[in-house]
């Protein structure tokens, strides 16, 4: 028995499970469902391509600050200004 890490997160209505270690997918309507799908596919992929031996991944949590209203538009501002120097197409955009 192998004990795998399954990531969940809600998408449109359904619940979507990831499996790190190996890459698999799989979605249900709710959690539970999701983790079984994700066991079934995982298991039919391990049938072909076996589990190659590597360390447990460390999950945790961080914490970002997200810049919102003219900050951010003055970023996009300069950013697309930047994209269109290189490109040589600023005059299209003045």
């Amino acid at each position: 028995m192998v004990i795998l890490t399954a990531i969940i997160h809600k998408e449109e209505g359904v619940y979507v499970a990831e499996c790190p270690e190996v890459g698999t997918v799989s979605q249900g309507r709710t959690i539970e469902e999701a983790i079984y799908n994700l066991k079934e596919a995982t298991e039919l992929y391990l049938e072909e391509f076996p589990l190659e031996e590597k360390d447990h991944p460390i999950l945790t949590t961080f914490e970002i600050s997200i810049e919102t209203g003219v900050k951010k538009e003055m970023f996009l501002d300069k950013k697309l200004s930047k994209s269109c120097v290189i490109n040589n197409e600023f005059s299209k955009y003045l």
